[in-house]
């Protein structure tokens, strides 16, 4: 029942029709904690589709409310460096730098990109989306050198890996 619920309300957010989405979110996350506890990380999945959707009406208090309690859920159950906070890191990453607070943008990007690197490797074409997302920040931010670096260090990644397609 909670993931069909979740599945119509992404639908209807898609849709942007994000009055009929809040309210089956929230039954999820009810159905959820309900059956699974505070503590299970389903429930961080669906804090977050919940806390996106805030986000994306500009309700961002609401949303890094929702995020922050679902990284807090994720840190517990899995501990600091999983792989499984990636999500949450980046959507908190994304919310901050909507709102100009670049400075909490970019720890969170930064610690997804050291998750990225530590788990997949420094040439992984994730780490190359995670070098991307901070070289925007850094522009935004004014640090045009430091986002040409990582720019440079993204696309080298990418023409590394498209190389070794073609030469298989």
């Amino acid at each position: 029942m909670a993931s069909s619920l979740n599945n119509l309300a992404a639908l209807h957010r898609a849709r942007g029709e994000y009055a009929a989405a809040e309210p089956l979110y929230r039954r999820c996350v009810d159905i959820l904690l309900n059956r699974l506890g505070e503590g299970h990380p389903a429930v961080a999945l669906a804090l977050n589709n919940l806390a996106e959707l805030h986000g994306a009406q500009g309700r961002y208090a609401e949303a890094e409310r929702l995020h922050l309690r679902s990284l807090a859920i994720l840190e517990s159950a899995f501990g600091p460096v999983h792989p499984e906070l990636d999500a949450s890191l980046n959507y908190l990453a994304d919310l901050y730098g909507a709102r100009g607070e670049y400075a909490s943008a970019e720890r969170y990007y930064r610690r997804s990109l050291e998750l990225r690197e530590t788990h997949l490797g420094r040439d992984h074409r994730t780490v190359a989306s995670s070098l991307d997302s901070l070289a925007k920040l850094y522009r935004l931010m004014g640090r045009v050198d430091e986002a040409g670096q990582l720019s440079d260090r993204a696309a080298a990644i990418r023409l590394k890996k498209s190389a070794k397609k073609t030469s298989k």
